[in-house]
């Protein structure tokens, strides 16, 4: 199996793409606020997935970091409106 790897340095990659799986590497951002972080992590893995060949519609999970949880919903208002939101499945009609 071959393994790509994006935007390497000399001990990691930004991301690495095998058996189809794209992996990222933890992203982090300088700025004032946690939104203003949150908005140019979720930029710059925009890029990443793109380079990849594909984009965050195929996102399988996501582990989310925060020094202090009185910033979630700062964080979280920023993320809602990046992710793209999941199609319920209809029940099955007997």
């Amino acid at each position: 199996m071959t393994i790509t790897r994006i935007q390497t340095g000399p001990r990691m990659s930004q991301a690495v793409i095998h058996n189809k799986t794209v992996y990222l590497a933890g992203q982090v951002a300088p700025g004032a606020t946690v939104a203003i972080q949150t908005r140019e992590i979720l930029a710059g893995i925009d890029a990443l997935l793109a380079e990849a060949k594909t984009d965050k519609s195929r996102l399988l999970a996501a582990t989310i970091w925060l020094t202090d949880m009185a910033t979630f919903a700062e964080m979280n208002g920023v993320w809602q409106s990046w992710v793209v939101r999941v199609k319920r499945p209809r029940a099955p009609r007997c």
